[in-house]
């Protein structure tokens, strides 16, 4: 069962991130945007049970749920404390879980996946520390030709900034080493 050990603000007005004592995964990133997304997940069925949750993301010791901007944070954030406190902690994840969760790029060429291996490697260093410290993450969904398609998570997901001037930022940055590319976010 994971402590609470912090409740922060983010950038995003309608979100809140949680720093746990213990992980709730090993690596394995849990985002979702609507109760029925999450329906094989507990915890974040849990949270979508409380009135104004909208996104629930969560990864390693951290957990952002946004809400519609209509509830008052001070009472919201005691009733999600209640399905989290009541979560497992991670286990020892499978290499399986793992292997599932990026299955979805498995398809590159060899060129490809090298230049997919350097884009990541420089989004690790650069970007992802920002995003969540902010409480939210970013996936890569695909690379076609010159277009790298990301996904914002958690509290970036429906923040005004991660669509403009977050996304820019990103593709600057990757210009650096791949000088074509052009970043949507899906």
């Amino acid at each position: 069962m994971p402590k609470i050990a912090d409740i922060e603000d983010t950038p995003n007005p309608n979100a809140v991130k949680f720093t746990l004592r213990e992980p709730l995964t090993w690596g394995v990133t849990h985002s979702y945007e609507n109760a029925e997304q999450a329906q094989g997940d507990e915890l974040a069925r849990a949270l979508f049970l409380i009135e104004h949750v909208t996104n629930v993301f969560y990864v390693d010791r951290w957990l952002t749920v946004t809400q519609d901007g209509q509830a008052d944070w001070k009472q919201l954030v005691r009733e999600i404390a209640v399905p989290l406190r009541a979560a497992p902690a991670a286990s020892a994840q499978s290499a399986a879980a793992v292997f599932a969760a990026r299955e979805a790029l498995a398809d590159l060429s060899e060129d490809d996946q090298q230049r997919l291996d350097e884009i990541n490697e420089l989004l690790e260093e650069k970007i992802r520390p920002y995003l969540r410290g902010d409480g939210g993450d970013l996936h890569v969904l695909g690379l076609a030709g010159n277009r790298l398609i990301v996904h914002y998570q958690g509290a970036c997901g429906t923040c005004p900034s991660s669509i403009s001037g977050t996304l820019r930022g990103i593709e600057n940055l990757l210009r650096t080493i791949e000088p074509d590319i052009e970043v949507v976010a899906a």
